[in-house]
C-alpha cells in the first residue's frame, strides 16, 4: 500500500520521538492516535527547516492538512528508540504530498502519507504552494538528477 523504500527523500527531516507513559494503551503498545501526533511532531519540524511558520503567517497564507494514510506494520512499546522522517513526496502547483516513516528500534513500525495544501489567511482560499518551498524542491531535484547523471 505505502512505500517509503524510495531512494529520493526531498527536504528529509529526522526527529528522535520519545515514547512517553501516556501514549500507551491499555495493551501495552503506543496508540494508534499517537502517530497522528508524532506526525504532526515532523510536519512542525519540517517547516522550521524549510518554511517557518511565522513566514507564512506574515506572507497571508497557512499549511493544511486534507488527509492522512498510515500503515501500521508492527506495535512500538515504551522502551522502544522511536525515529520519525518525513519528506516531500510531490508537490504540486496548489497540493502537497508528504511521506512519513517510523521507526522503532532501527525497525519500520509504521509508514504514512499525508496530503495538505495552503491557504490565504484572509478568505481561506486556496493558494499555491510558496515560491521558496517549489524552490528548494527544485534545487533539491536539480542536485539529484546532476548526481544521478554523472
Amino acid at each position: 500500500m505505502l512505500l517509503t523504500d524510495n531512494l529520493q527523500r526531498p527536504l528529509e527531516v529526522e526527529l528522535a520521538i520519545p515514547v512517553r507513559t501516556y501514549d500507551i494503551d491499555f495493551a501495552g503498545i503506543v496508540s494508534n492516535i499517537v502517530y497522528i501526533r508524532w506526525l504532526e511532531d515532523l510536519r512542525l519540524k519540517f517547516l522550521n527547516e524549510h518554511l517557518p511558520l511565522d513566514e507564512q503567517i506574515e506572507q497571508g497564507y497557512i499549511p493544511i492538512l486534507a488527509g492522512t494514510e498510515i500503515e501500521y506494520k508492527r506495535p512500538v512499546k515504551l522502551i522502544d528508540k522511536v525515529i520519525g522522517r518525513l519528506w516531500v513526496g510531490s508537490l504540486g502547483r496548489l497540493k502537497w504530498t508528504v511521506q512519513a516513516e517510523i521507526l522503532a528500534n532501527n525497525v519500520i513500525a509504521a509508514v504514512a502519507i499525508q496530503k495538505g495544501a495552503f491557504l490565504s489567511s484572509q478568505n481561506n482560499r486556496p493558494v499555491p504552494v510558496p515560491e521558496k518551498l517549489q524552490q528548494k524542491y527544485l534545487d533539491y531535484q536539480n542536485a539529484n538528477l546532476i548526481t544521478f547523471n554523472s
